[in-house]
């Protein structure tokens, strides 16, 4: 050991020479600690950094000497690293030591734990072959120096000494050179090395505690003579001795690692802090102007390693107890995690109660801790037994209430049914083979949830004989839902029969029935959608648009008088519209005509004429002569029809309330017009400059012999029709646009010559009627 104690003794000896210069400057370190030293009233100012780079810096600790209590607390945050590296420099004996600008990086720090962690370089002495020992510079990277410093601590419980390589004698001595803590480690051949490395326990490596209050430490690696065999097989290069956190060793050395290295590492050591000015609390208590802990609801703890104090918030706060109000109340009811609870959690303050619900008594803070409480008395069961037989007993006939309104309301619907001619369109249906072209009767339900219960925003429209909703069936297929008014008996009774001959047609230019609902006081029917609304919005809408080609009005005009020449003619029996307006003219997405609304149409009679109790149809539109008769003929859909391609052609209205009395009705103002020779004047724009006289004279021919006062002088729908599609053919005829050829225009349009004498109205037989109300008239 000759060579051990002439080490130490060098080490003393340089020891010695800085005793001199450690005891001349200690009064001054002291001095200056002290002046440095914050008043415990201050409160961290609002601007200092609370963090450096992923490092939580809470007060006392503070980034500069402002921000922290005092100098053993102020760190240093440097920036010329990424991340930045929180660092403090240990308060020396003097400017001049060997040891001044050492600096010691922080990895966290803790206010609850009291701990800092702090990264310290492991000293290290490597053999060369030439056998010259080197170290990594044992000055500048060895010494933790704590000396002076009243705040910092080897933290005795989480730290561990470890001597590294082999064969090793690794030590710890204080500032005065005299040995506080070390271990052996020893070599073996790898045949013999029976023993697990992994350990740490004296072969390759080894570990040993260290004492409490301890603020500084020397580490110092010692070899052994090669004479001695058994302390010279299978060596390392490189002997270490450091201190290092004990969960660190445990991580690092566990399995089988390999103890032979020879870089430099850098350990992780657990630093335990505290206010040490004092020796506790005790005393820190009798100066409240420098105790520490500010808050309120803050506790003092005497340090147990070494003299002094820590503060902690109280048992249910959390926070900073060094500052004023810094400790504030945990809600723990949000944090059952942690503070368990399985019944109704109440927070209070600095705590929180945990109750069983009601009826239920034990611990909350356990599962299934809660049991129902045992309060079911005799009294309460006779209580219960009565309620429960009352309930029974309202409810049986409350039940029985809702079977009979159910009842009532299934006969009801039946009734419906029945009265509404339901067995009779069903027999029809059977005998035909079923509905034809998929005609169906539906249920209210069905249409209740194909309109959201007839909502208000389904309504597409409103008319004289009822609504018509939007609604989608089952089958995503949309349908036109009309829900009619009030009608006479005498009309109900024919219902089933003239819906099913309705649903008969199958025409392109027909809006198609395809079912109806029974069950309700008056029929709902059902149609095919059609998408772009009527002809007279179309014409007349809010948003008109501003062109419409003369084509285009012939074939519209043309395809609603064939749909209508197809009910008058081919239909069995023949059908009558009733109501045929520009508001019952729909067009669908490519502007193709459907004539809808049959809630006036009548099957017309096979024998002798029936008279009608009701006149139905549309001011305007109505046939004069069906006024005075109270008989519907098909001459009088083709007046009607007259007035809706005279509405088609001058985009006026059938009546003009607003305007003088004799331009009310547009009948009367064409008549009037074509006997002056004028009625060019009342025919649209657009129409005028597509139009050649042959083509205008035709069409007005037609006009004034579909609105003939007389019905046996009106042409009937099929004439219309053909007519309609010759005048359409024609505008398309390159020859009806060449001047000069007016006898192959004639030809063309097989037609002979007007004559203004031809026509004989009276200005009395005009109706003057409001547009779009319904007349009605009773004989």
């Amino acid at each position: 050991m000759t060579h051990i104690s002439k080490q130490r003794a060098e080490q003393r000896g340089k020891s010695s020479e800085m005793g001199g210069v450690v005891a001349s400057s200690a009064l001054v370190v002291l001095l200056l600690g002290v002046a440095l030293v914050a008043p415990a009233s201050a409160q961290l100012p609002a601007d200092c950094p609370d963090r450096c780079g992923n490092i939580s810096v809470p007060y006392p600790f503070g980034i500069g000497a402002r921000c922290a209590r005092d100098f053993g607390f102020e760190l240093v945050c440097n920036h010329s690293y990424n991340p930045p590296r929180l660092t403090f420099f240990p308060p020396l004996p003097t400017p001049t030591s060997i040891l001044a600008g050492r600096r010691l990086n922080l990895a966290s720090l803790s206010l609850a734990d009291g701990e800092a962690i702090a990264l310290v370089s492991a000293y290290r002495e490597c053999n060369t072959t030439a056998g010259v020992v080197i170290s990594n510079n044992r000055n500048q990277t060895i010494y933790l120096s704590l000396l002076g410093s009243t705040t910092y601590r080897l933290s005795a419980a989480r730290n561990r000494f470890v001597a590294l390589g082999c064969p090793n004698l690794g030590y710890l001595s204080d500032d005065m050179g005299y040995y506080v803590t070390g271990c052996t480690s020893v070599c073996r051949p790898s045949q013999w090395n029976v023993v697990s490395p992994g350990a740490c326990t004296g072969v390759g490596c080894c570990q040993s505690r260290i004492p409490p209050n301890v603020s500084y430490y020397e580490p110092s690696v010692q070899g052994f003579d090669k004479e001695t065999r058994i302390f010279n097989e299978n060596t390392t290069a490189c002997r270490y001795a450091f201190v290092a956190e004990d969960k660190w060793i445990e991580t690092t050395y566990s399995g089988r690692p390999d103890f032979n290295r020879s870089d430099d590492f850098a350990v992780p050591v657990v630093l335990d802090w505290a206010i040490r000015n004092v020796a506790n609390c005790a005393v820190a208590q009798r100066n409240m102007t420098d105790y520490m802990c500010r808050s309120a609801y803050s506790d003092c703890v005497n340090s147990t390693n070494g003299a002094g104090y820590r503060c902690k918030c109280s048992q249910g706060y959390e926070g900073n107890p060094y500052l004023h109000d810094g400790c504030n109340d945990i809600i723990e009811c949000d944090h059952l995690d942690k503070y368990p609870c399985y019944g109704v959690c109440t927070n209070v303050q600095g705590g929180y109660r945990c109750d069983c619900p009601p009826g239920f008594s034990g611990d909350a803070t356990k599962i299934n801790g809660c049991r129902p409480n045992d309060k079911f008395t005799l009294a309460l069961k006779v209580v219960t037994g009565v309620s429960v037989g009352v309930f029974l007993s309202v409810f049986m006939c409350f039940w029985l209430y809702l079977g009979l309104q159910k009842r009532k309301l299934i006969r009801t619907k039946q009734r419906f049914f029945e009265q509404n001619g339901g067995v009779i369109l069903q027999q029809q249906m059977r005998h035909s083979g079923g509905g034809a072209g998929g005609f169906r009767i539906f249920s209210t339900e069905e249409l209740e949830k194909a309109t959201n219960n007839f909502a208000a925003d389904r309504v597409l429209g409103r008319g004289g004989h009822g609504v018509v909703y939007k609604g989608v069936l089952d089958d995503n297929m949309t349908v036109a839902i009309k829900k009619s008014k009030m009608t006479e008996e005498a009309q109900i009774k024919e219902f089933a029969r003239e819906m099913f001959i309705l649903s008969q047609i199958n025409h392109r230019n027909v809006v198609k029935l395809l079912g109806c609902c029974l069950e309700v006081q008056v029929p709902m029917l059902v149609y095919e959608f059609v998408s772009n609304g009527t002809l007279y919005h179309y014409i007349h809408g809010k948003e008109p648009r501003v062109d419409i080609a003369l084509d285009t009005r012939l074939r519209i005009a043309a395809e609603s008088a064939e749909a209508l020449s197809y009910m008058h003619s081919s239909a069995s029996p023949p059908i009558l519209h009733g109501d045929v307006k520009t508001a019952n003219i729909l067009l669908d997405d490519k502007l193709n005509a459907k004539v809808s609304d049959f809630g006036a149409s009548k099957l017309a009679p096979n024998d002798e004429a029936e008279i009608a109790t009701l006149v139905q149809g549309t001011c305007g539109y109505l046939d004069p002569e069906y006024l005075m008769t109270c008989q519907l003929t098909d001459k009088s859909d083709v007046y009607s029809f007259g007035v809706v391609v005279l509405e088609l052609l001058t985009r006026k209205k059938a009546l003009y309330l607003d305007g003088p009395e004799e331009d009310r009705s547009l009948v009367s103002c064409f008549t009037t017009a074509v006997k002056a020779g004028r009625h060019q004047e009342l025919l649209d724009s657009q129409v005028r400059d597509e139009m050649n006289n042959e083509m205008l004279t035709e069409i007005a021919h037609l006009l004034m012999r579909c609105l003939s006062m007389n019905g046996e002088e009106r042409p009937t729908m099929k004439e219309v029709a053909e007519r309609l599609e010759m005048l359409r053919r024609y505008q398309q005829h390159p020859l009806a646009e060449a001047a000069g050829n007016a006898e192959e225009n004639q030809s063309l349009l097989g037609m002979e010559q007007l004559n203004s004498n031809y026509y004989q109205f009276r200005q009395h037989d005009v109706l003057d009627l409001e547009e779009g109300s319904t007349y009605t008239f009773s004989s």
